[in-house]
């Protein structure tokens, strides 16, 4: 099968291959190229990281195109980041180079006259991020029919990423914006390594379009893994040094002397992280091999720390958020360290994938840590050990991977598109704005008296403006959002302080530390020196010793699945794990013994401390303890007597309560939630949720209607 796959492909990419050294075609490269070339289809190409998947898709696409040239770009393809696209176009450049096929790169970096050279002359490969699609789409509306008129191909990289974000549905609004310009409906392609419900992701993959969507099957086999988990009780008040420590010990020795990447959730820690080994490698005459990679480090020193993964001569350890989570080819590491548990089984695989990428085995080290200390009267149970071996076991003996699914209401994306729509148009008549924004896939729920009710209040808040003529045009209030570079994005952003050490660029922080003050950032220590809050810079010069920096987020949902599969693990007393090391293993047993004198197998609410204080165990994943915490917090000080509750997310709860017995409040809750009549009983009188970028623009009641339906 492999010898007539590679028969079908044009000439100019078989001496690629040649050139390349391979010796035959993966299968899902044989897949793909049978799809692809038999088929009128959109393709969802799904497999391991590192198996070929870009190949997969560009090959027969290429030997498609250069049998039949397209007279405008004939493949746009999208990914989740500039450093992704950065790394394809290296990788399509050596294919590409033989065929005079150009691709390009469309994103803030790119410098001007490049993209000018594509407006004169648009052929071959687009490269882009959503964001910058959206500036396109609303800044040169005049040059789309030029470029996009004979689009054959749209490939989306990383697409378990967009699904169920709004990221994910912008995208989907934008192509069916695009579908404008086309002669005919471009084909698509997806790409991912990690799916869970597939029929999930043809849907997505399809909205909008009138082709249906081929799976090839897995292809046959898999890697090798080699997973270990090790926890660590540490004290929120030890005075040790890094290389007294035992945890920091611990990682400095599994990464000593090799190419390893750190996983943490959250870029506090990765500056921590790193700011300790740096110190135990000096104190140990070992040279400095440790880099930071997050979203507030310098774009420069992201690359470097990428270069150093990716030298084969030398060790490099790189402390990572999600930003080294998706597909740039980083060479072969020779092992992943995760900190705490994964927030997803998803997550887990994407980063897991970051190793084994030459044929080797995939390797992961993850290390759970918990304090020493109750912290506000919290449960005795090593959380993130117990979330890390649900996922390990949801993926190893289930195979399960969460499913996505997008919100039924995304109004602040409906405003987002609704400016853009009318900026790229000029203007409109109301019947035929809502006619083009209501047809995007992603507003199928939303009703035409809810953009009625939206229009309205845009016009009443200057957002819109309505002309002589009944057409609405973008208001002076919604050109200062619409015109901001800001406003391509449909995620939050924030107003961030460039923190600089004489010229160069270190990275951000959140708000204005003082002067004098010491803060951690890409690795290092700084001394703040001076600030100037007009031009939001810090300038900063090198400290001895260790200090802190916290960023703001946002939290990450959890699966319902996850939570019950942690209860299993931890009322299952006789079920061993061979990946678990001698702390993990040891401390699973303790929590096991606590569990079973507390008779969590039976029991979702336990007696704890004081009379009529009680532990409310809900074992559900974010939306589920949200949706318990409201009818605790509404509903329950009535019926249930509740004077005070405390919730620690998604675990557990504490509360107390004029009920004086755990069952008789066990049998209340479950009363309380059978009797709840509507779930407008769980929003409070006048609450208006803010959760999304654009929310300050909605009208409280579509607000109101969207927390309900999407968050609870």
């Amino acid at each position: 099968m492999s010898k007539r796959a590679f028969q079908r492909l044009a000439p100019f990419i078989r001496e690629y291959i040649f050139a390349q050294g391979w010796t035959e075609l993966r299968e899902i490269q044989v897949q793909a190229i049978q799809a692809i070339l038999d088929t009128d289809d959109h393709l969802l190409l799904a497999s391991g990281t590192a198996s070929g998947k870009t190949e997969a898709a560009f090959l027969p696409i290429l030997t498609l195109l250069e049998q039949t040239p397209s007279t405008s770009l004939g493949v746009l393809y999208i990914g989740p980041t500039k450093a992704l696209i950065n790394d394809q176009w290296q990788r399509l450049q050596y294919l590409l180079a033989a065929a005079n096929f150009p691709v390009w790169s469309w994103h803030g970096d790119v410098a001007q006259n490049r993209k000018e050279q594509l407006l004169r002359a648009p052929r071959g490969v687009l490269q882009i991020t959503p964001e910058s699609l959206e500036s396109l789409l609303i800044n040169r509306n005049n040059y789309l029919e030029a470029l996009f008129h004979d689009l054959r191909f749209v490939i989306i990289d990383e697409v378990h990423v967009f699904m169920g974000s709004e990221r994910g549905q912008q995208i989907l609004c934008q192509l069916a914006r695009l579908r404008r310009y086309s002669q005919s409906e471009p084909r698509r392609v997806g790409l991912s390594a990690t799916l869970g419900d597939y029929a999930l992701a043809k849907s997505w993959l399809a909205a909008g379009s009138s082709r249906s969507v081929l799976v090839p099957p897995k292809p046959k086999g898999g890697q090798r893994l080699r997973l270990s988990l090790e926890h660590f009780v540490r004290s929120i008040n030890s005075t040790l040094v890094p290389a007294e420590d035992p945890f920091y010990h611990y990682l400095f020795e599994q990464t000593r002397g090799r190419k390893c990447l750190i996983f943490t959730n959250r870029r506090a820690e990765t500056e921590d992280i790193i700011a300790a080994l740096r110190q135990i490698a000096a104190a140990s005459g070992y040279p400095d091999i440790y880099h930071v990679h997050h979203g507030s480090v310098a774009p420069a020193l992201r690359e470097a720390a990428e270069a150093a993964m990716r030298d084969p001569y030398r060790p490099a350890v790189t402390a990572a958020t999600v930003t080294l989570e998706l597909g740039i080819d980083l060479g072969q590491l020779e092992g992943v360290v995760q900190l705490d548990a994964p927030h997803s089984v998803m997550s887990f695989l994407q980063r897991l994938g970051r190793s084994g990428r030459r044929g080797g085995p995939q390797e992961m080290r993850l290390v759970t840590t918990e304090s020493d200390t109750d912290r506000g009267g919290g449960l005795p149970l090593p959380w993130q050990l117990l979330q890390s071996i649900a996922i390990l076991e949801l993926y190893l003996q289930k195979q399960w991977i969460e499913p996505v699914e997008p919100p039924r209401y995304p109004f602040s994306l409906l405003y987002q598109q609704t400016l853009s729509t009318l900026l790229a148009a000029g203007e409109l008549q109301p019947a035929a704005l809502a006619q083009r924004v209501l047809t995007l896939p992603p507003f199928q729920h939303i009703s035409t008296d809810d953009y009625r009710l939206l229009l309205r209040h845009l016009l009443a808040i200057d957002h819109l403006e309505r002309i002589e003529n009944g057409s609405l045009i973008v208001g002076l209030a919604g050109e200062k959002v619409a015109r901001n570079w800001r406003f391509f994005a449909v995620f939050q952003d924030s107003d961030e302080y460039t923190v600089y050490d004489a010229s160069r660029e270190i990275g951000t922080i959140s708000s204005a530390p003082a002067p004098g003050e010491l803060l951690a950032l890409a690795g290092s220590t700084w001394e703040v020196q001076a600030v100037d809050t007009s031009r939001k810079q810090v300038l900063v010069t090198p400290a001895p010793g260790r200090a802190t920096i916290a960023w703001s987020g946002t939290s990450v949902a959890i699966h319902d699945r996850i939570l019950q599969e942690m209860r299993r693990i931890l009322v299952a007393s006789n079920t061993e794990y061979r990946y678990l090391r001698p702390g993990a293993s040891q401390r699973l047993q303790q929590a096991r013994t606590w569990a079973r004198a507390h008779r969590l197998d039976h029991h979702m609410v336990i007696p704890w401390g004081r009379q009529n204080t009680f532990c409310i165990l809900p074992w559900r994943g974010s939306r589920g303890f949200r949706r318990l915490e409201r009818v605790l917090r509404f509903l329950g000080s009535a019926q249930l007597g509740i004077t005070s509750l405390t919730g620690y997310a998604p675990y557990y709860f504490i509360v107390q309560t004029e009920i004086g017995s755990a069952n008789a409040l066990e049998q209340g809750i479950a009363d309380l939630i059978q009797e709840l009549a509507s779930p407008e009983q769980l929003l409070a009188p006048g609450e208006v949720p803010r959760m999304q970028k654009y929310d300050e623009f909605v009208p409280d009641v579509l607000l109101r209607k969207a927390y309900i339906y999407d968050q609870l």
